[in-house]
């Protein structure tokens, strides 16, 4: 069959989503066009935002800013910085937020919850067509949770049952439709190296899946290639197979794969394979049990890292000897491992629901409590900026800068302080929760 790629574009099967006009430094696959989102809903309202301490994490410009100032309009950050500097116009509704601060939302890049948990359709070993954005509920009460604890954005993936579990989807977790919640789809897509699909039918090892998940991307590759070269005016038009579409994603960089790896051994196999060999775009997913010992070659290779739920090695003999961890005895942070060699990029998940997803904030709390330096926000960014970076869409979210999406949170405190609670979250400028009427968290 050689349908055009418009047909599946309008069918809503490849189609990226952007907010009106394509934004700057995106690109979308070739011949793909910007579908306008259906249902998104600007606020009317004005407002500014006045706190004791706002954490902007700016990739430019000041990180923090004391007795600030934020102005919403349009959904979207028009201006910020100092009270006493900047102007309220007229006609904004004013908040003053007392000794509370202000602070991106949190973006949690491992999450299973948004939706039913009919997300691990291992029928072959790899399966890169399926996609999680199926299985999408709109408000759910975990979702509902999450919110109330700052998380306002995730990456919603496929289980890790089997190599490939299909391609996950990045989504907004406070807004009423799924045409408004959807940042990009796909988002990622979900990779398992080991530690869970070794059960996959009669049982396989890890020759057998690194065997059939090298074989699944080349074929993606290749299949890429084609439709590049189609593009370009040098191959003929190539049939359609929708088992391989997210690979026309990915080898540009416009999408990148979510890898389930951790294990020394393992990791550094999906260095070696997917980054090294195929040149496909990766980050570390858990990235525990020793894997941070290859920190100095995910340096090089400039991989992310988002680490969680488990952020510690934990010292049993039982299993350092299943994982071949058997250099390092006693409690180990892992955070601070993967910081020691230099990783620029480390940010936090919790593979929710094995942690509850409104106890993302707890990630960056046991990372420091475990050794993560956050002398620089190190903490904070890794829950905000670091994630959006990863992910790609820091030109929308992830930080306090003009012309972002206004995702905010109001908390009482340094976000990896336990003590600390969300009072009020604005979801691209929409008030998604206020504790005073109902505190869920």
């Amino acid at each position: 069959m050689k349908a055009p790629l418009t047909g599946l574009l309008l069918a809503g099967l490849v189609a990226p989503i952007a907010l009106g006009d394509e934004p700057v430094g995106v690109q979308n696959p070739p011949s793909a066009k910007p579908v306008t989102r259906a249902d998104e809903v600007v606020p009317e309202v004005k407002q500014a935002l006045f706190a004791a301490k706002i954490l902007t994490c700016a990739e430019q410009g000041p990180e923090v800013i004391d007795h600030g100032v934020i102005l919403l309009s349009g959904g979207r950050i028009e201006a910020i910085g100092r009270r006493g500097t900047l102007e309220v116009p007229e006609g904004y509704e004013v908040h003053d937020l007392g000794s509370d601060w202000l602070m991106p939302g949190m973006i949690d890049l491992h999450s299973h919850v948004a939706g039913s948990f009919d997300i691990n359709d291992t029928v072959y070993l790899t399966n890169p067509g399926v996609r999680a954005s199926t299985a999408v509920v709109p408000r759910n009460p975990n979702l509902t949770r999450a919110v109330a604890a700052g998380v306002t954005s995730i990456l919603f993936i496929p289980g890790s049952g089997s190599n490939i579990g299909g391609q996950g989807v990045l989504l907004k977790t406070g807004l009423h439709d799924y045409e408004s919640m959807e940042i990009r789809n796909p988002g990622s897509m979900k990779l398992a190296q080991s530690g869970n699909p070794e059960r996959y039918a009669w049982g396989v090892a890890r020759s057998f899946m690194n065997y059939h998940t090298r074989e699944t991307l080349k074929r993606g590759v290749a299949y890429a290639q084609l439709w590049q070269a189609f593009e370009d005016g040098t191959g003929p038009e190539p049939d359609i197979d929708l088992q391989f579409e997210v690979f026309r994603w990915l080898v540009p960089h416009m999408a990148q794969i979510s890898a389930h790896t951790q294990i020394y051994q393992v990791v550094a196999e999906s260095l070696s394979m997917v980054v090294e060999e195929l040149s496909l775009p990766l980050f570390i997913d858990h990235g525990t049990i020793g894997a941070w010992r290859l920190g100095s070659e995910i340096k090089r290779l400039d991989v992310a890292a988002q680490l969680g739920p488990r952020n510690v090695d934990a010292p049993s003999r039982g299993f350092m000897g299943w994982s071949q961890n058997i250099q390092h005895e006693g409690w180990r942070g892992t955070a601070v491992g993967y910081q020691d060699a230099g990783v620029k990029d480390i940010g936090f998940n919790t593979d929710a629901p094995v942690m509850p997803q409104e106890e993302l904030q707890l990630q960056a709390t046991v990372a420091v409590r475990h050794g993560f330096r956050d002398e620089a926000m190190q903490a904070v960014r890794g829950l905000t900026i670091i994630p959006a970076r990863i992910a790609n869409i820091s030109h929308e979210t992830g930080s306090l800068e003009v012309g972002k999406h206004a995702d905010i949170l109001q908390i009482t405190g340094h976000p990896a302080d336990p003590r600390s609670a969300v009072e009020r979250v604005w979801i691209e400028g929409h008030l998604v929760y206020d504790a005073e009427e109902k505190r869920e968290y």
